[in-house]
This record gives structure tokens, sequence and C-alpha cells, in this order.
């Protein structure tokens, strides 16, 4: 099977599905306000993920459609967040939620679709112990992803972080809801214990893989091909394992080029110039690079016990997706 033309197919799918939970009502803003992200498209790998996984364990996918909405429903409510909180001006090619309808509507928008999120989980159809499960895993990746973005913001304030650390925050804030993808594609799917836990640790592995090529695109696509703000993330301080590797290893002027730019919010283009010059010098982008191929090959090992079939060989296809995309 081909990876782009099932990546097509099945978010056209998906796409036809979760429109029963955008429709726009009074007050006309609020709604207009929770569809703008979701209507400017996205490449819906967590609905895959969820859709595929459920099929690699002969599950029919149809079934796991509503909590696929509910995963792409929480993720498009952290968006309009986070963009508030990272002051973004930019999300798909287009103004954020909160630059084209206001902070206040924009809030409320965020608050709208989480709320939607748990209305799509009442439409899965399982038996009781089943739908308990998935309820509290997606609750328990909710909480994870709040943990997450707190120690993110936390992060910029501090000169250090150590790699650890960013793994575990990424790992709460993306990481998440690709593990509840996973684990939740299989439990609906019908999937034996092993199946479900190689699933659930193919997901983590895969969204950490996933945020990881996310900061370096960061630092080297443009914005038009990004589709949101370049240069946020040194502005803002951000600790993307980049950046904690520079941080880690750069001496003397180096150290001090990235203590007066990195975090700086005037920061000008020509300094962001710099300091994405000395993440090359140091290292920095090609250890991320790295980091993010061992775990692809560690999410490759861990669906070695699902058995062979056209699903499983679209789970090995997202896996070389994840660290060759542009956006």
């Amino acid at each position: 099977m081909d990876l782009q033309i099932e990546l097509i197919k099945r978010a056209e799918m998906f796409n036809t599905y979760w429109q029963q939970y955008l429709r726009i009502k009074k007050p006309t803003k609020l709604y207009e306000a929770s569809q703008h992200l979701p209507a400017a498209g996205g490449k819906r790998i967590r609905p895959f993920l969820t859709l595929t996984s459920c099929e690699s364990v002969s599950g029919e996918k149809e079934k796991a459609l509503p909590f696929a909405a509910g995963l792409e429903l929480i993720h498009n409510f952290t968006l309009v967040h986070d963009d508030i909180m990272d002051h973004s001006l930019l999300r798909r090619n287009l103004p954020a939620v909160h630059v084209k309808f206001g902070e206040p509507a924009a809030i409320l928008a965020g608050d709208l679709l989480f709320a939607k999120a748990f209305e799509s989980l009442l439409e899965i159809s399982v038996d009781f112990q089943t739908f308990k499960l998935l309820q509290q895993d997606f609750i328990d990746g909710i909480i994870a992803i709040c943990e997450g973005q707190q120690l993110d913001m936390e992060f910029e304030s501090r000169k250090t972080v150590t790699e650890q650390e960013y793994l575990n925050m990424i790992g709460k804030k993306t990481g998440a809801l690709f593990e509840l993808a996973g684990k939740g594609g299989a439990l609906i799917g019908g999937g034996k214990p092993p199946e479900i836990a190689a699933l659930q640790t193919y997901g983590m592995t895969l969204g950490l893989a996933f945020q990881i090529w996310d900061d370096y695109l960061d630092m080297s696509s443009t914005a038009t091909t990004l589709g949101k703000d370049i240069g946020n993330d040194i502005r803002n301080g951000k600790k993307t394992l980049i950046a904690v590797h520079s941080l880690t290893h750069a001496t003397g002027k180096d150290k001090k080029l990235l203590d007066d730019v990195f975090g700086n919010h005037a920061a000008s283009e020509q300094e962001v110039t710099l300091v994405y010059g000395l993440f090359k010098e140091l290292g920095s982008i090609e250890y991320a690079q790295h980091r993010a191929l061992q775990l692809v090959n560690q999410a490759k090992d861990a669906i070695a016990i699902i058995k062979p079939s056209d699903a499983k060989e679209l789970l090995f296809q997202l896996i070389e997706y994840t660290i060759q995309r542009e956006k």
C-alpha cells in the first residue's frame, strides 16, 4: 500500500465523519473560531494512526472513528491555546485563532473543542469495560498534555535543561496523543494484550520522533513551507533538543551569543540567524536528526510482534514519513 494515497483516503473519510462536531451554531463567532484550525486542514496523523492501529489487529477501522475524532479535537484545542501562550501569529499558513478572532474568543473556542472531544467518545461502540479504559486513558492523556505544556513554559526561564527532562516533557506534550492513538485503536480493534502494548509503545516512540523532527523543521524550514512562525522557538527560549544540546556544549563567545539571544523576544532576524548557524556548527541539528532516527528504529522494533498485513506496512511507512516530511 502507498502511504501518501492512504493518508489522503483516510483523511477524507475522517474529515467527512468529524464534521458533525464542527457545525456552525450561535453564537456564530464562537463556532467559526472553533472551526478555524480544523477547517485549515492538517496532516491528520493521529486519526490515521488510530484507524490503522485498529486495522492492524484485524479490527474495523470505521469503529475507531469516534476515538480518532476525540484525539484530533483535543489536538486542535491544544494548538489554539498553545498559540496564545507562545504569542504565535501563524498556524497552517493562516492567522492564529486569537489573531483572527481575538484572545477571549480563542480561549472559548479551545474550550469548546475540548468539550466536543468528550462528546465524540460517547459514539464509541465497545463493551463497557473497554469504554471505561478508553475514557480513563483519554483523561490521563489530557492531564499529561497539560503537564507537558507547563514544563515547556517553565523550561523557557531556565538556562539549561537536561536531555532526559526534555524527553519527559515532549513525552507528555506530544507523545501522549500518539500513544493514545496506538493503544486506543488497538483496544477498539479487539487486539490481544501484547498487541495493545506494542502499539502503545509504537505510538509513544513515534510521537517523540515526530516532535524532535518538528524541532528540526522549526530550525531549518521557512514560514511558508511550515505554515507557522519561524524563529519563535529561539525568541521564546524554547528548550528543543537542538537547543538543549547547544546550551550544554557551547563555550566562550558561543555561550555568550546564546545567553544574549536565546529567550530574547526582541532578538533581530540577524541574531536569530546567528543562533541558527551556531546550532549547526555545534552539531546540534545533526544530533537531533540522529536521535530521531534512533527513535524510529525503536518504533519499528515495537511492532515486530504484529502480524504482517497492509495495515502493518502502513505503520512502517508512517515511521519513515515522520523523519522525511517537510512540514
